[in-house]
């Protein structure tokens, strides 16, 4: 792509005026077509190492550049420096033959190519029903692992079944006491701690239906059936959820290995050895203090039970030792004052923690007429993920859990996520894929018997601002990656749905001239070519027809 081009002549330039080579070559996308397509602002960059203005500095660069007219027609220095690079009309066709030929892999590259990616999502407790904010999670973390994929990593999907705790004894007391209170004694008393919602009655229903009154003695067996009972139920709602949702995963870890193979006991005689661990009122504390951190933390209470921090920092001792080179781990903002403590332990056992990405979301938001929603109208109870995709679908879901930064509250705008108007981002989208296909089949042309068409008669604004568009697709998908934020992709979608929006209006298809009809069509092609990768990667579906 042209880019590869503009960074080749850009270094040999810098090369013959003994610039630091340890600049970052980049270029921006020229926001005034008048200034040209792109601009080079390395000159300012240099200013400081070079001990010159950057202006002169541009003037020298402009100087040495050698350049292909037939790519390049025109560069001028503005401003304080910049370099503004107009291309040659010719360079668009080029690069729509690049999207045309490549179709369904444009956007992929080599980039990770030998890369062993961990990307750990949804990991949610099989304790219950999955909520917005686990939604937030999953499709976050599945797109992610997409982005990797698409630049040639080998990617490990991961789910750490978290079935060991106090969560599960939890769950386990509060089945058992409905059970008791529906069919054996209505005045069992209902746990302090325990899982208040409706969906245990159910679990509690369907137990009894296998074990009738079998379990009213209540001992520590029958605890334990209804926990395994109680386990298999809730995961299985999880997963069937997921599965609406397109999420998978290759690999679920399960947190109880960390106990049966004896890697939570190794952990703390590693960390006793290092002089990391001290007994205090019957607890063992970790010296976070030590490793920098504000306060040490207890990672063993005094009833024996280790807190979540210590089978975290074995789990991610796991991680390394199966040799990913990167991890990534997807945790809602309740985990924002763990991941430090974490980390900086396994610095102090010797990890390299540059490898560990970690994606903080915060929290979903229903509203729905200006205001909050917390119960769901068709059930009655409060809103759980399903409740959402039987009212909006899954790639409405989908696209609006991606389509804001992690990093920012997210409000799940119910009265837009309903209608099928441009209104609706996804269904903006969608139609915008679906309008292509209309185009190409109403032409009655097979898309391959022209794919030789002359496309330098693609000369029109909007064509061209629409071959732009198109262009930047591979560095949206790479940006993606390195920042993994999804909504890279999603914003990117809009700018060009509306790029071929205007495109479709002011640029007639059918019924032109047989060359430029033609043209026009490949365009088209290449637009819903695009479309439907850019959505493959947010997981979402690109139909022929709305």
């Amino acid at each position: 792509m042209i880019k590869k081009y503009l960074t080749e002549i850009f270094e040999s330039a810098l090369k013959k005026i003994n610039a630091p080579i340890e600049i970052k070559i980049a270029f921006e996308n020229s926001k005034n077509p008048e200034h040209g397509d792109y601009a080079f602002t390395g000159a300012m960059n240099l200013a400081k190492a070079m001990q010159k203005a950057p202006r002169k500095i541009a003037e020298e660069i402009l100087a040495v550049i050698e350049y292909d007219s037939q790519y390049i027609e025109k560069l001028e220095i503005a401003g304080p420096g910049f370099i503004n690079i107009k291309l040659a009309k010719s360079v668009f066709a080029q690069n729509l033959e690049t999207i045309l030929e490549d179709a369904d892999n444009f956007g992929r590259s080599d980039k990770y190519i030998g890369k062993k990616v961990n990307v750990e999502y949804v990991s949610v407790n099989p304790t219950g029903l999955l909520h917005l904010g686990h939604g937030r999670n999953a499709c976050i973390g599945d797109t992610v692992a997409n982005l990797y994929s698409w630049l040639g990593a080998d990617v490990t999907r991961e789910y750490y079944f978290n079935n060991a705790g106090n969560q599960m004894n939890n769950l386990a007391k509060s089945i058992y006491a409905r059970y008791m209170q529906k069919y054996i004694n209505t005045d069992y008393t209902f746990p302090e701690d325990g899982y208040h919602g409706l969906y245990i009655i159910e679990i509690a229903d369907e137990l009894f239906k296998e074990e009738a009154d079998k379990l009213k003695k209540g001992n520590e067996e029958d605890l334990l059936r209804c926990r395994k009972f109680g386990e298999k139920w809730c995961f299985e709602k999880i997963t069937k959820t997921l599965e609406r949702l397109h999420i998978k995963q290759d690999y679920f870890y399960n947190e109880d290995t960390l106990y049966s193979d004896g890697k939570i006991d190794n952990l703390i005689k590693e960390l006793e050895k290092m002089d990391l661990v001290y007994e205090s009122e019957g607890a063992k504390w970790l010296k976070l203090s030590q490793l920098g951190l504000e306060s040490d933390r207890v990672i063993v209470k005094s009833t024996g039970e280790a807190t979540y921090r210590l089978p975290d920092i074995a789990y991610h001792k796991e991680k390394f030792e199966r040799g990913f080179d990167e991890i990534v781990d997807v945790f809602g903002a309740d985990h924002i004052a763990t991941v430090p403590d974490v980390i900086a332990t396994l610095k102090a056992l010797d990890y390299d923690t540059e490898r560990i990405n970690v994606l903080i979301h915060q929290f979903v938001t229903l509203t729905e007429n200006g205001q909050q929603v917390k119960m769901s109208k068709r059930t009655g109870k409060s809103y759980t993920l399903d409740d959402l995709l039987d009212e909006v679908g899954e790639d409405v879901v989908r696209f609006f859990l991606l389509m804001r930064q992690i990093s920012t509250h997210l409000e799940f705008d119910l009265d837009v996520a309903r209608q099928q108007s441009d209104k609706n981002p996804v269904f903006y989208l969608q139609y915008a894929h679906a309008r292509c296909w209309s185009v190409i089949e109403k032409s009655e042309i097979d898309i391959n018997t022209i794919l030789k068409s002359d496309l330098t008669v693609l000369v029109a604004d909007e064509e061209i601002n629409m071959i732009k568009t198109l262009i930047r697709f591979p560095d949206i998908v790479l940006l993606a990656c390195e920042k993994r934020e999804p909504q890279i992709v999603a914003e990117y979608l809009r700018d060009a749905a509306a790029a071929f929006h205007i495109f479709y209006h002011e640029c007639r298809v059918l019924g032109q001239e047989e060359s430029i009809m033609k043209a026009r069509i490949l365009l088209t092609f290449a637009v819903k070519t695009v479309l439907k990768n850019g959505l493959a990667i947010l997981g979402i579906k690109a139909p022929n027809k709305m």
